[in-house]
């Protein structure tokens, strides 16, 4: 008997010990291109963690020494044994909390005059004993064999430095970072110790993804070019903080956050070591923000040029994908939009995933974990040969027929493609403090953004436009409508209302079939003011009015929308990105002036029986300052004009009842 007994576990014992060669032996699996659950990676208690800090090349708070960055590592531990794995990698001002509450800037002003001074904020708080920096994505990537890496950006958390809100510190730390994945940079176990730490582990093969802040941050780091960053999601990613906070010249808010401007983002993020606070807010709150921000004028400068990623996308070298909802009017879809477009002239490698939703809205799960997959480890999966546009489709349109079955075949193909037979769902990613609409339905694949087919439509208002004018194919010959600004009454309001003095309302006819709006529309003004200085606020809408909630401070009405200072007149001659440092000029009233610039981008059904509408006001009660009322706005309709971006062209239109 005890011979069996020893014999049984002697047999048991060997089975263990083959079980943890398995185990330590594992690798990450593929299947359909496509990373899979690996069950010896999935047990979390067996994972390796450390927190570390990795020296940067930047002194941003000027104390004489190289910034450390704060940076945590979850990663299977097989890579304790010769595993190497690939790294996904996020990283972000909030993870180690915020400010308790938001001052925002008083936005009952009057235009070119010096705010009133904003209150203070409370402080966010600091704590020097956090190890853990955060756990988002750890336990979906973590489990396929990939080791998941956080930093905190500058002066937020344990991470040294100042916070200088899209300046070269926040832009460029993370090349650091990724430059230790690769063995180019050092790391140490303390924030000033001299103990090193290295990533033996890593493949070098980094992927970033996050939303908002937590997108920014990774697209930013891909500008840096930093070999070894092969492929970022940024989702809702805000590119230019001038686009922002500013608009062609103008003061305008983020949706949602009336007032806000870079010094409140500032106290918001701020969480560093409050011993150095005082030291940040010198140089950066009070020194360098307050001297460039500017809520007098609005105009470009070179603080926010400082502040923009479009002039470093030459540099980038990773896949981007991407991802933004067209009805986000906190981070407008601009943002994603002209980063597309510098990549396409560009010649590299990108693709653009749009949605009906507001803030954030991830691809789906399978789209994001095809692209890690292929680029982080070179599964031959056809990512790289997808159609470079993937758009949600309104699904509450009632497109025809054509439109139907063309966008029926194109996502059986983008099924296929993606080795899935239905919708599939996102992945959580954070979204900060700023919400977030996760998006619905598969995406149609396209060859471009605006969708083929597309071709701007050039529409001339015409009549009384304190009723409803009209919206045609030529210019009336004569005539000009005036309003009175009053931002107590909203857009929504003006445009539901049949006569209104605060706006002016032209729209086409009621339609007799769906038209298929796809890209960005322009907007041409002819414009005179009773002031020296005057918000100009545009909407491109659909009648009857529907006010319901959409996305992110937007309406289930509304098309688009965008915002000029007719001060800047002499630089908004032509649309498209604004960045020109030409001051605006004082306007002499009752001289007339014209303008071009563009609304936000969007891909959107106007289906049959309503009427799509150009709208102009003065002030908007929810983006820009709040002058008083009676500023009087005269607009020559003769010389103003809307180009709308319409699948078919004007064929469509006219076979959808426009004369």
């Amino acid at each position: 008997m005890r011979r069996v007994d020893v014999a049984a576990g002697a047999l048991l014992l060997a089975a263990r010990c083959l079980t943890a060669q398995d185990s330590t032996r594992a690798k990450p699996t593929f299947v359909d291109g496509l990373a899979q659950v690996v069950p010896a990676f999935a047990d979390s208690s067996t994972w390796v963690r450390q927190d570390l800090w990795v020296e940067t090349g930047f002194d941003s708070d000027q104390d004489g020494k190289p910034d450390r960055v704060h940076v945590d590592v979850t990663r299977p531990p097989q890579t304790d044994h010769g595993l190497k794995v690939a790294v996904i990698y996020g990283s972000s001002p909030y993870y180690a909390g915020v400010s308790r509450d938001q001052v925002d800037w008083d936005v009952r002003q009057e235009l070119n005059a010096q705010p009133k001074r904003r209150g203070l904020m409370l402080s966010a708080p600091y704590d020097g004993s956090r190890t853990r920096i955060s756990n988002e994505m750890v336990n979906d990537w973590v489990p396929r064999g990939f080791a998941v890496v956080h930093s905190e950006a500058p002066g937020t958390g344990r991470s040294q430095g100042c916070p200088t809100v899209g300046d070269t510190p926040e832009r460029t730390a993370m090349q650091y970072v990724i430059d230790w994945l690769n063995g180019r940079a050092k790391g140490y176990t303390t924030e000033t110790g001299s103990e090193e730490v290295k990533a033996t582990w890593s493949t070098g093969k980094v992927g970033m993804m996050g939303t908002s802040y937590e997108g920014t941050l990774p697209l930013a780091a891909a500008t840096t070019g930093v070999d070894g960053l092969d492929v970022v999601i940024p989702v809702s990613p805000n590119t230019s903080y001038y686009h922002y906070y500013r608009s062609n010249g103008l003061v305008r808010s983020p949706g949602g956050y009336l007032g806000e401007d870079v010094d409140v983002l500032y106290d918001f993020i701020a969480s560093g070591d409050t011993a150095e606070r005082a030291t940040c807010e010198r140089l950066y709150k009070n020194g360098v923000f307050a001297k460039g921000q500017d809520r007098a004028t609005g105009d470009y400068n070179d603080f926010w040029a400082k502040r923009d990623l479009l002039p470093w996308v030459q540099h980038i070298k990773a896949a981007v994908l991407l991802a933004h909802g067209l009805n986000d009017y906190n981070v407008v879809s601009e943002h994603s939009v002209r980063i597309y477009n510098e990549m396409k002239k560009d010649g590299l490698p990108v693709s653009l995933y749009l949605h009906q939703g507001g803030h954030g809205g991830n691809p789906p799960a399978d789209m994001v974990n095809r692209w890690f997959s292929h680029y982080l480890y070179g599964v031959d999966n056809g990512v790289q040969r997808d159609p470079p546009v993937w758009i949600v489709q309104d699904s509450g349109s009632q497109a025809p027929a054509a439109i139907i079955a063309s966008a029926e075949a194109a996502q059986d193909s983008a099924r296929r493609a993606e080795g899935s037979s239905g919708e599939t769902t996102a992945i959580a990613a954070p979204a900060g403090r700023r919400g977030r609409r996760r998006p619905a339905g598969p995406p149609t694949p396209f060859a471009s953004f605006p969708v083929p087919g597309s071709s701007p439509v050039t529409f001339y208002p015409g009549g009384s436009g304190t009723a409803v004018g009209t919206l045609a194919f030529s210019a009336a010959p004569n005539g000009k409508s005036m309003l009175v600004d009053d931002v107590s009454s909203s857009g929504s309001a003006d445009a539901s209302a049949a006569r209104s003095t605060h706006r002016l309302l032209y729209a086409s006819p009621v339609l007799t079939d769906t038209v298929h709006i796809s890209g960005t529309p322009r907007v041409t003004v002819r414009i005179a003011s009773s002031k020296p200085a005057a918000n100009l606020s545009v909407w491109l809408v659909m009648l009857p009015y529907d006010s319901t909630d959409v996305g992110s401070q937007s309406h289930a009405g509304l098309i688009s929308r965008g915002w000029a200072d007719p001060q800047n007149y002499k630089s908004l001659t032509a649309g498209g990105n604004y960045d020109s440092e030409q001051p605006g000029e004082t306007l002499v009233p009752g001289t007339f002036y014209d303008l071009t610039f563009d609304l936000e981008p969007d891909d959107e059904f106007v289906p049959a029986g309503k009427r799509f509408a150009l709208m102009i006001m003065s002030s908007d009660r929810e983006f820009t300052l709040w002058p008083a009322p009676g500023t009087e706005l005269t607009v020559d309709l003769s010389h103003s004009s809307v180009s709308i971006p319409v699948v078919g062209g004007r064929a469509a239109l006219e076979a959808a009842g426009m004369p």
